[in-house]
């Protein structure tokens, strides 16, 4: 059995967006491991997915005692995690080609033993500057399982079946941001801040690991193989070609990446807006005296990507078959984007404006931040799966390209939000902020209904335009 897409072939290696859906790929081809196989690596890469994520917030329920040792204020460990996020916003550009030219496996275990390493030396940094270097050092590593995981479950799984997969991984990516200031909240109750970073290595570890002995490659084609048997200097031009970072920046000329990467980083905006300022928000709000008590509310969104997980993917491969259906077996790439549109344009939106009102004007006690938080973090997994799983189908020649680029417009976004969140809460407090992130979210969802609705023309055009100029190029 083959795949229902009917497209024609691209020449350009994969470099332009195709017109009617994606590159045809034999069905065959992912069945190449059994679902237990599978399983397996997906929980692998879900699991050095979490990394990053988690390294991104465990420090902020023990920014004041970080601070502390390093005798600065609150705010310049604060700009640490922001630039911890500016860093996880750069490295995609090198990670996502050095993955298609060397594969997976190889680019998830050198990243994984890199932050293993970074780690340490962030838990032993005896100055302010030392770290600073680890933690930027981290975010460099880190950054790649969330570039080469996608990228895995392209490979893997069918574009029908991806999304179900696809919200797994996340929950390890999104479930680290909530469960880093839990867990650093209780530690820094307890025990000296490091032991944070020590914890981190030994999840590192286990990465380093798993990465090791149970992830093959999953690559069909490593592009390695166009280096063989050239010269030097032309081996050399050729792997710049392949890895250089413009080669991300660059797939921003398309309309319908750029839009879907403005729209992942309004969700990622609205995580860290929420997650960085919880301490100084709510533990004044509430009369809470503990990290630990202030840790306890990040299991709000926690939970609610946890519970996400179970519905967000399958409600996003559901809406692909549907639209199937409805198109007499073509698939359209575009089609799996309207499954977030409610979620993106008015749930998630809604869920943020009740929270930070109620907070703001003291209303309605505990419950209703936590409640909102919660239903929040469900609406996030409905969103989250159709937009990367969109970057696998779209252009599947340079998947971990497309999910770089879309990365690293989310974390610059949410360096942002981190960066400036506490100076915006005590100067227009945390409803307006909250109103302000509502409004970027609405925005994401208007340039996602517009990919919807024309991105297959703009992928046509794209693609017409790309033909003309290699004919240009043959005849000149």
């Amino acid at each position: 059995m083959k795949s229902s897409s009917r497209v024609p072939e691209t020449h350009d290696g994969g470099d332009t967006p195709l017109p009617d859906g994606v590159e045809e790929i034999p069905y065959e081809v992912y069945n190449r491991f059994s679902p237990g196989r599978k399983r397996t690596i997906v929980l692998v890469i879900s699991w050095c997915g979490l990394l990053s994520p988690i390294s991104s917030t465990a420090v902020l329920s023990a920014i004041p005692e970080v601070a502390d040792t390093y005798q600065t204020s609150g705010g310049i460990i604060a700009l640490s995690n922001a630039l911890y996020l500016v860093f996880m916003g750069v490295s995609p550009c090198f990670w996502g080609p050095l993955s298609q030219v060397y594969g997976r496996r190889w680019t998830c275990i050198v990243s994984a033993t890199i932050f293993f390493a970074c780690s340490i030396g962030t838990a032993l940094a005896p100055t302010l500057a030392g770290f600073f270097v680890f933690r930027m050092l981290t975010a460099l590593a880190g950054t790649s399982f969330l570039v080469t995981g996608p990228a895995v479950i392209g490979d893997l799984y069918h574009p029908t079946a991806r999304a179900t997969a696809m919200g797994w991984f996340l929950t390890g990516t999104l479930v680290g941001p909530t469960a880093g200031p839990l867990l650093g909240g209780v530690i820094v109750t307890y025990r000296s801040w490091r032991v944070i970073f020590w914890l981190q290595t030994a999840l590192a570890g286990a990465g380093v690991a798993g990465a090791s002995f149970l992830l093959p490659e999953t690559l069909r084609e490593p592009k390695s193989a166009m280096l063989e048997g050239l010269p030097p200097l032309r081996r050399a031009a050729v792997l710049w070609r392949l890895t250089n970072p413009m080669r991300v920046v660059k797939l921003f000329r398309f309309p319908n990446l750029l839009l879907t990467a403005l729209a992942s980083g309004a969700l990622v905006f609205n995580m860290y807006g929420m997650l960085t300022p919880i301490r100084y928000v709510l533990n004044p709000r509430f009369s809470l005296t503990s990290p630990a008590q202030s840790g306890l509310f990040y299991l709000a969104p926690g939970m609610g990507y946890l519970t996400g997980t179970l519905f967000g993917g399958r409600w996003a491969d559901r809406t692909v078959r549907r639209w199937i259906e409805r198109r007499s077996g073509r698939r359209v790439p575009e089609d799996r984007l309207r499954s977030c549109l409610p979620f993106l344009g008015a749930a998630l939106p809604a869920c943020m404006l009740i929270y930070g009102w109620s907070v703001q004007q003291r209303a309605g006690g505990i419950a209703v931040p936590v409640i909102f938080m919660f239903l929040g973090g469900v609406a996030q997994l409905f969103c989250f799966p159709s937009l990367n799983t969109y970057c696998l189908d779209v252009m599947q020649g340079r998947s971990a390209e497309v999910i770089a680029g879309n990365f690293m417009v989310r974390y610059a976004l949410g360096a942002g939000a981190s960066a400036l969140v506490l100076p915006a809460i005590q100067a227009i407090g945390v409803g307006w902020f909250q109103t302000i992130s509502a409004a970027f979210l609405v925005v994401g969802a208007a340039a996602v209904l517009a990919v919807a609705l024309f991105g297959t023309g703009w992928r046509t055009r794209i693609a017409e335009k790309a033909a003309l100029e290699r004919g240009a190029l043959e005849e000149s």
